[in-house]
């Protein structure tokens, strides 16, 4: 059967908007390069009247550029056919609906506002094409219904593109941040463990690259509304012109869709391998930063650093996005061929099957150039849907899905627990912790341990390194949660219900503590004078001063900075305390004052305090010795006799 129309068919007409003058062939054969009816068609790439999504130029995306010839915007990365629109799609549409799912948590306004804006703007920008090729076509001077309607639809097509405009500048850095807010508060409700095993390169890798590739993904979904609306409408036209015509060309589509997936599949291969890549980067940033003394003192350590390490993992980013390129660009240099065989189809072999008139010829043309624009923005999106893909299953796969809980944390803005009863017995019963250490290739047990805590009680905790004291400090302090057994305060059983109202009732310095820049979440009433107080107490007054709780320096020495950290352990004034081998750094003078005043004065305030040492000199003023050695507790008990091998 013929593919064509019939003398009298629906088809044989176009609509007003798509005819050229009616004078002709000649009047037919201007075409693009010519400027005759076409050039009212690309008013602009998309129908926001902003470059397609993925045109932005940023390495790693594709570009849109603008032909110099009449006007006519072209994309730059290839020119696509209709039917490419079906692998698009497939594509896409799994990483389209999880990023709906984060612009929906984050900014529902955004969704709705900004797609109403896009699509009524996409509606003008339909209408104002039409209108221009029909006053093109109109006999005899423009009626005042044609300048009042293109007026109508030139302003509102302006307004909406800039509403739409607007809206996504206002929401867009909104929704980076409350994005990276969520994640962060996430991030600490992730157990410790489990954060120490992900390491900080993977967390930063989150907080910057993947969060910056879900915010462009998210805000390009209304772009991609708009483009997907312009394409059902060219489809729509298509079949009014000639629904045959259009199922060829739909199965002409389908060739060309499957073999464009084939080509680009790999890509989407090497995209995941450089985002691999990046973690690897940024954990030799992170020596970087952490190791440039170690670097700057040996030459030969700090080449071999930069050309190894550096340059081995920027190479191999590099050359998995430059392979993913490469893909997408022969996947683009093939779609180009299909489309120049498309309207070659169009202009040649349909009018030998049977015959159509210019003006329905243009008809056709100008319907399959116009599905140009909106394509390029759709397959543009396919590239940014896809790297956000991929960095939303790294985000999942570091155990920080938006939707999780683990270790009963809960959240930074939830309401405060309520008062706690006063601390009485801290008991573990039969607790065991176990993790795997990569370096000795096996598992270490901690426990089972049995153990009982009290307030006004001075527990030394001794062993030799590597027997599990720092371990068992974070499992007494609910910072690891027991494999088995028991914890229990006040009789109660600890769990994960209840676990982090728990860990209020610790303050802790541990040997990699983290010194904050000001005393945060505690009352501001009299706390400078309280903690100017304990300033002149760890003889820091002279190098530190504080106001409105702001430490005015913490560029000290190790042994300063610990003790700064104890200051805002003393202000916290809780029931349990925490000191992880604090006097290693500490000169023999203020290590007296540790042991001899300071630990002796927070005993009878009634606190309960757990002491990580090697000092032996020093045990007797312990009211029990705990030694620990390959994780088994072998000894409880008051210092009477002599203690060795503590180190």
């Amino acid at each position: 059967m013929a593919i064509g129309h019939s003398p009298g068919s629906r088809a044989g007409r176009a609509p007003a908007w798509a005819r050229t003058a009616p004078s002709g062939a000649n009047e037919a054969d201007r075409g693009p390069a010519n400027g005759g009816a076409v050039d009212g068609i690309f008013i602009s790439d998309s129908a926001t009247g902003v470059p397609p999504v993925g045109s932005r130029p940023h390495a790693g995306r594709h570009r849109a550029g603008q032909s110099p010839h009449a006007g006519v915007i072209t994309p730059f990365h290839s020119l696509r056919q209709p039917g490419i629109l079906a692998a698009c799609l497939t594509e896409t549409s799994t990483a389209i609906m999880n990023l709906l799912r984060f612009l929906v948590r984050y900014s529902p306004r955004m969704v709705v506002w900004t797609s109403v804006a896009a699509l009524l703007s996409g509606a003008c920008n339909a209408g104002l094409i039409a209108l221009i090729n029909s006053a093109l076509n109109h006999h005899g001077a423009p009626g005042a219904v044609l300048i009042a309607g293109f007026a109508a639809l030139g302003l509102g097509r302006i307004a909406t593109n800039a509403f739409a405009q607007v809206t996504l500048a206002r929401f867009s850095q909104a929704t980076t941040a409350r994005l990276r807010r969520d994640l962060v508060e996430k991030i600490l409700a992730v157990p410790l463990r489990q954060l120490e095993e992900l390491g900080t390169p993977k967390l930063m890798a989150a907080l910057t690259e993947d969060i910056l590739e879900i915010t462009q993904a998210t805000l390009s979904i209304p772009i991609f509304a708009v483009n997907f609306a312009l394409l059902l409408g060219g489809a729509v036209y298509l079949a009014w012109l000639s629904l045959p015509v259009l199922v060829a060309m739909a199965v002409f589509a389908s060739v060309g869709a499957f073999s464009y997936r084939l080509m680009i599949r790999r890509g989407f291969g090497h995209l995941t391998a450089a985002r691999e890549g990046q973690d690897r980067l940024f954990r030799h940033f992170r020596a970087l930063t952490e190791g440039i003394k170690e670097l700057k003192l040996h030459r030969a350590r700090r080449a071999e650093f930069l050309d190894k390490d550096v340059a081995s993992a920027a190479a191999v980013c590099q050359k998995h996005n430059v392979a993913a390129e490469m893909r997408f660009i022969a996947a683009q240099n093939w779609n180009q061929l299909l489309f120049v065989a498309l309207i070659g189809m169009i202009l040649f072999l349909l009018p030998r099957m049977e015959h159509i008139s210019p003006q329905v010829m243009t008809g056709y043309i100008i319907a399959t150039l116009y599905l140009m624009g909106p394509l390029a923005g759709l397959l543009g999106s396919l590239s940014v849907f896809t790297r956000a893909n991929v960095s939303l299953r790294k985000v999942e796969q570091l155990g920080l899905a938006l939707a999780a809980n683990p270790d009963g944390s809960g959240t930074a803005r939830q309401a405060p627990a309520a008062p706690q009863e006063p601390f009485e017995t801290l008991e573990l019963i039969g607790v065991t912790h176990h993790y795997y250490r990569e370096r000795e290739d096996d598992n270490f047990v901690l426990g089972p341990i049995n153990l009982l805590l009290l307030p006004g009680e001075l527990v030394f905790l001794i062993g030799g390194n590597g027997s599990g004291k720092s371990t068992l400090a974070k499992v007494i302090a609910g910072l690891y949660p027991p494999a088995s057994g028991e914890i229990r305060l006040n009789g109660r059983v600890i769990g994960d219900g209840n676990r982090d109202d728990y860990r209020q009732c610790f303050s802790a310095v541990f040997s990699d503590f983290f010194l904050f820049d000001r005393i945060i979440g505690m009352s501001r009433a009299g706390g400078d004078e309280r903690a100017r107080n304990y300033l002149d107490q760890l003889h820091l007054n002279h190098k530190v001063s504080i106001t409105d709780g702001v430490f005015s320096t913490t560029e000290l020495s190790q042994g300063q900075r610990k003790r700064l950290a104890l200051l805002c352990a003393y202000l916290e004034d809780r029931p349990c305390y925490v000191f992880d081998e604090w006097a290693s750094d500490q000169d023999p003078l203020f290590k007296e004052v540790f042991y001899s005043r300071l630990l002796p004065e927070l005993r009878s305030r009634g606190k309960a305090v757990l002491v990580i040492t090697h000092d032996d000199r020093y045990f007797s003023h312990a009211d029990r010795l705990i030694r620990l050695d390959y994780g088994k507790m072998t000894r409880d008990g008051p210092p009477t006799a002599a203690v060795g091998g503590s180190t």
